[in-house]
């Protein structure tokens, strides 16, 4: 993380609070030469604690070519399957090109222990900053990324408290904005087809925001129905026919994002339910092809490309911690 009073933690630190010299950590890092297990636990034990991460450079690449790290920029990204996340690394790829930086990419698959990893990964290289997603990550993660000594970029999220840069949109105000819209519209027995809120926490956020809006108005969510895996039209699909088969008087649907709303529409398609008279639909991320629809899917619309722009941006300059929120539109659409 970049401050101005904080430097990046070298092999010299790791050195002076494991007790011994830049050579053995050196030896015992690249797991070469002699040395003794107990030394080297109080060298993993010194890494742990300062969150070092090894410079794979500095062994491969000599003289004029020692600062190529400079020129890459690491990118986490909880997955490829989802059109948001393609949005944002075009978005970011169009100032890193244009400013001769390279992306080196790595995907989560929504796994906290799998982001650390890449997030270790991607530093050993010593790149210029990192982008990743959200503001949630396992504490090696944090540690690695305050000590590496460069800026770093959370985006697509601003519930909470960053590391340095973050750059997106609030998921809560989506989630409540979201209520608000289809109260006014009168609907009053609402439920909620998602996919794994506990892996995708900013669409954890957006059900949160939503829940809590119906409930201060007196209208609480009257059922829910949770895929397990990744979201997809197919998951929403087979989930609003378990939810209407068991709550059969829903008059409003508020899905997890567009995919999962688009298996919804098809169900109702299939089941002959008329959108919106009979039922309401609601998405999250105003895809292409749900505005395509026969009848434009009710949903909000984010600045996904702007934001991995911003992002790439924010990274090359300097300044202080900030949060830049882009906000987002509400799209009415003809389904609620």
């Amino acid at each position: 993380m970049h401050d101005p009073d904080h430097r990046a933690v070298t092999l010299a630190d790791v050195a002076r609070l494991a007790g011994v010299g830049e050579s053995t950590v050196s030896r015992v890092l690249r797991n070469q030469g002699s040395f003794s297990k107990r030394t080297q636990a109080q060298v993993a034990e010194a890494v742990a604690s300062l969150g070092y991460v090894p410079n794979r450079l500095a062994g491969m690449l000599a003289g004029a070519h020692g600062t190529a790290g400079a020129k890459l920029v690491g990118i986490v990204i909880p997955s490829l399957g989802n059109v948001v996340f393609p949005d944002l690394l075009s978005g970011a790829a169009s100032v890193l090109d244009r400013d001769g930086f390279q992306s080196v990419i790595g995907v989560s698959d929504y796994d906290p222990a799998r982001e650390e990893a890449l997030i270790g990964a991607l530093l050993s290289w010593r790149p210029a900053g990192l982008i990743v997603t959200g503001l949630e990550h396992t504490d090696g993660a944090l540690a690695r990324l305050r000590a590496s000594g460069i800026r770093v970029v959370e985006m697509i999220d601003t519930d909470g408290p960053g590391l340095d840069i973050v750059v997106g949109f609030s998921n809560r105000a989506v989630g409540r904005d979201s209520a608000r819209h289809l109260l006014a519209r009168g609907y009053r027995r609402i439920g909620y087809v998602g996919h794994d809120v506990t892996r995708d926490l900013r669409a954890g956020k957006r059900l949160a925001g939503f829940t809590e809006t119906l409930t201060e108005a007196g209208m609480p969510l009257h059922d829910r129905e949770i895929a397990a895996g990744a979201s997809s039209a197919a998951a929403g699909r087979a989930a609003l026919d378990r939810l209407l088969a068991r709550t059969p008087g829903l008059d409003a649907v508020y899905f997890s994002n567009d995919d999962m709303a688009l298996g919804g529409y098809f169900h109702c398609l299939a089941a002959g339910l008329a959108i919106p008279d009979r039922l309401a639909l609601f998405g999250f991320n105003a895809l292409d092809i749900t505005a395509a629809m026969p009848q434009p899917l009710a949903t909000v619309r984010t600045p996904r490309r702007a934001i991995g722009a911003v992002a790439a941006e924010r990274l090359g300059a300097g300044g202080p911690r900030e949060v830049v929120d882009l906000g987002y539109d509400l799209i009415p659409g003809a389904t609620a």
